[in-house]
């Protein structure tokens, strides 16, 4: 049986309440790169001014100990996603960022480097969201058109970022997320949807998931109740769907 490499940091949010850009998850990302990595490929995609975006990025991996290069500098993207020590994948619009995976043929070169190479890849948000299966569970609006709504696939289900809660005594008649996540599941052969508040992460290495941070996550499956979960949980049963 071939060993997976795969080393994954699923980030639900880059910046929480009372705090700065991924001030939140700072130790978790320093204790996933580790001594090893000394630069950090970002991929800004997910929003329009991706020079403001890289120097956001950049500042903040800079007083983490790492230099970072943004692949919307390179002259060939795919280059420089083979020639990467880890890749970070930033939030935004979802469908704008996943239109530009494919748009620069950087899909098949990031699941190599995941897969093969085994580096470690961060998402935050929408690069969290393009990390799964499908878009299908995002909470963007589709302001553009990617070739296709299948993602990177780095893992066989799906995430639902900045989870909210239905709101108790709430006079919006609106469905809620849980609703519309119970929608996503009435189609058939649609995977578990992992549906992460602000303020967690899920940590892949390997064939092991587990949840880190300070709110807990609802996982729904299709034809089950959503069951709730708090940090600790091993969620590794996950990357055993089909």
């Amino acid at each position: 049986m071939m060993t997976i490499k795969r080393r994954l940091l699923l980030i639900s949010n880059s910046t929480l309440h009372g705090g700065g850009y991924l001030e939140h998850c700072q130790e978790q990302i320093r204790n996933f790169l580790g001594e090893q990595v000394k630069r950090v490929l970002f991929v800004p995609y997910a929003l329009h001014n991706r020079d403001a975006y890289a120097k956001t990025a950049r500042e903040k991996f800079e007083s983490l100990g790492y230099s970072l290069d943004s692949v919307h500098e390179a002259s060939n993207p795919v280059d420089a996603v083979n020639n990467s020590e880890a890749i970070f994948i930033g939030g935004g619009n979802t469908f704008r960022l996943l239109k530009a995976l494919y748009d620069n043929g950087l899909i098949p070169a990031i699941r190599k480097k995941v897969f093969e190479d085994g580096i470690p890849y961060i998402g935050s948000s929408a690069g969290t969201n393009v990390a799964t299966v499908s878009i299908h569970t995002t909470n963007d609006m589709p302001i553009v058109y990617p070739p296709s709504l299948q993602a990177l696939g780095l893992v066989p289900f799906n995430i639902n970022p900045h989870y909210l809660d239905p709101i108790v005594n709430s006079k919006h008649m609106g469905e809620t997320r849980e609703q519309r996540l119970s929608q996503y599941h009435e189609e058939p052969d649609t995977p578990p949807v992992l549906a992460l508040r602000e303020g967690c992460l899920l940590l892949v290495d390997g064939e092991k998931a587990t949840l880190l941070g300070i709110t807990g996550a609802r996982l729904f499956v299709r034809g089950s109740a959503p069951k709730e979960h708090e940090p600790g949980q091993d969620f590794s049963f996950l990357l055993c769907q089909s």
